[in-house]
């Protein structure tokens, strides 16, 4: 690839030589380079602002204008601060930055080459994707993204021509250039990928945070499982014409979950979105569970354990003895309030419950508005002599039996400490945390009974352990 404002091939920057132009963008151009020390490839990104600065004969960049050199100068500030940021990341799926310095007035980021081929040349004979690999994949993906988000900034342009698949397969995030920290009221150029970028990312003021880069992994999944790319987010506000993933794919050949996953990732409203990798991960966690299942299908609860083959798969599903039915018909309905979420809600929740009624009860304490707890309730809790004898069994606790919001427990806890017991349930349970320490904390009366009544929540042992240590340290009562 040759460009008028690139670097000749052949020029030597330090001890780099230019072998060749890999890339350009709006933010500067990247290239491939030999390290003369090390004799080895490396990616190189410089900080050439096509909007604000030219190159000259000599190769230096300068402002295009006195009025743009001070926006110039901060962006070069900005894209040293960055890079030097992102070379403390050590992932596997993000490229590493090997070291960043200035010459010709700008600023240079030296990066490993990533030999492979990006996602939107590797995909072009491999449809349909392995539904196994596109799970790996995306998990992949959202790990690498987490570890951005945890060192306080966002991707803002992750798409397609930004995910390489290393010659292994494995995926790697590359082309930092638009990143930007994540704190609020942060003023923010707007950066726009259209079909990959959400709403809030239309103007400098938008309101970007985590779920800004889900948005853009929602829409790179949705264009890997419906070969085609959504649409813009301008198109899809006020009304959303978009055939969601679960209706536009293959749910059988890619499973529901992550299907569900997609449709999450891809709300217009970036408050119905997941807020974090943390949260999505378990939905797209669950259908690679299921998947990978071998064996039949195993019904828990009330009925007797009984298995059933699975004719086409040879795998199992783990249910409860509720009709399935009734639990698609709770969750569909839970979904207004928790978002796709509420399947995994639903689940948990029947696995613990002994009968139809207590198990409303329990979900409908993840409904906030109070009204519409009651009609949930009311709608799907059995009631009179027609209830079936599981129906009408006796609650397991008290809690099952008392009304929503109505709890003996009146303690109200620091809004920051349910925060961080949310924060590490989630590490053991998933987006299904958010739910279970809300419920929790109606119940208890102390934080020692509110990890209590959370730890219950870990199956294994050892984790049951180790949240306990951790969350009561937090808390300073260890």
């Amino acid at each position: 690839m040759h460009n008028d404002i690139a670097l000749p091939s052949g020029y030597t920057l330090q001890e780099y030589r230019i072998e060749s132009t890999l890339g350009v963008g709006g933010f500067g151009l990247t290239y491939l380079a030999t390290d003369s020390n090390l004799n080895m490839r490396v990616a190189i990104k410089e900080y050439l602002p096509s909007d604000l600065a030219i190159r000259c004969e000599d190769q230096s960049i300068r402002s295009k204008s006195d009025h743009t050199l001070e926006k110039f100068n901060w962006g070069r500030s900005r894209f040293l601060d960055e890079s030097r940021t992102l070379a403390s990341f050590r992932h596997p799926n993000i490229v590493r930055v090997m070291r960043f310095f200035e010459a010709n007035q700008t600023a240079y980021m030296v990066m490993e080459f990533v030999s492979g081929k990006p996602l939107n040349e590797w995909v072009r004979t491999r449809r349909p994707i392995n539904p196994q690999f596109l799970s790996e994949m995306s998990l992949a993906l959202l790990a690498g993204i987490e570890v951005i988000h945890s060192s306080g900034f966002l991707h803002r342009d992750i798409k397609p021509g930004n995910i390489f698949l290393r010659d292994d397969g494995t995926p790697v995030l590359l082309d930092f250039g638009s990143a930007r920290t994540a704190a609020a009221d942060t003023e923010r150029t707007a950066i726009v990928s259209p079909g990959y970028a959400p709403l809030e990312q239309y103007h400098s003021h938008g309101n970007q945070g985590p779920w800004t880069d889900l948005y853009a992994w929602g829409a790179v999944l949705y264009w890997l499982v419906t070969g085609t790319k959504p649409m813009d987010a301008t198109a899809r506000v006020p009304d959303d014409s978009m055939q969601p993933a679960v209706q536009a794919a293959s749910a059988t050949h890619y499973g529901r979950p992550l299907l569900e996953a997609i449709d999450w990732a891809l709300s217009p409203s970036e408050k119905r979105r997941p807020q974090s990798v943390s949260e999505l991960r378990q939905l797209v966690e669950s259908g690679q569970q299921l998947s990978n299942a071998d064996a039949t299908t195993v019904f828990i609860g009330r009925t007797p354990v009984a298995e059933v083959p699975n004719v086409q798969t040879n795998r199992t599903t783990v249910v409860t003895g509720f009709d399935p039915a009734t639990l698609k018909a709770l969750a569909a309905d839970l979904a207004a309030h928790l978002g796709p979420v509420a399947n995994i809600v639903v689940k948990s929740a029947a696995k613990k419950s002994v009968g139809l009624d207590a198990l409303v009860r329990t979900l409908s304490e993840d409904i906030a508005d109070r009204v519409a707890r009651t009609d949930f309730i009311k709608k799907h809790a059995p009631a009179g002599p027609n209830a079936t004898r599981g129906e009408r069994s006796r609650p397991s606790s008290r809690s099952e039996i008392l009304p929503t919001g109505l709890y003996p427990s009146q303690t109200t806890f620091d809004p920051a400490l349910l925060a961080k017991a949310e924060a590490e349930l989630a590490q053991y349970i998933g987006a299904v945390a958010k739910a279970i320490v809300r419920r929790a904390a109606g119940k208890a009366h102390s934080e020692h009974e509110l990890y209590s009544l959370l730890a219950n929540e870990i199956e294994d042992a050892g984790g049951k352990k180790a949240f306990l240590r951790k969350a009561m340290s937090v808390s300073g009562r260890v």
